[in-house]
């Protein structure tokens, strides 16, 4: 196995899981802040907050203007983590398959 190859094995996968798992957080501390559970005007969840917005806008934002909300619900995280797993499991594991086999 090349450099590349062990690349997207040990590496790719991981880092879409990780930003799966930042999006799953931004998701949680949105909906904790809309039921009064944590306060935003608390200088430290609010910059948690707003690096976790920051961090998962780079995916979101787009898909939001493709997808805006409907009825209030944003259906953007949804998609977004449909698409990364389905990056990481077929795009990544076809290569994974055509590499090995």
């Amino acid at each position: 196995m090349n450099f590349a190859q062990s690349l997207i094995v040990h590496f790719i996968g991981p880092v879409i899981d990780a930003y799966v798992f930042l999006i799953v957080a931004y998701i949680i501390m949105g909906w904790l802040a809309a039921f009064d559970v944590i306060n935003l005007r608390n200088h430290n969840v609010r910059q948690i907050y707003g690096l976790l917005e920051r961090i998962s806008g780079i995916v979101l934002n787009p898909i939001r203007k493709i997808l805006p909300p409907m009825g209030g619900l944003d259906f953007s995280p949804i998609v977004a983590i449909l698409g990364l797993y389905w990056v990481r499991n077929y795009v990544f594991g076809d290569v994974l398959y055509k590499m090995l086999g």
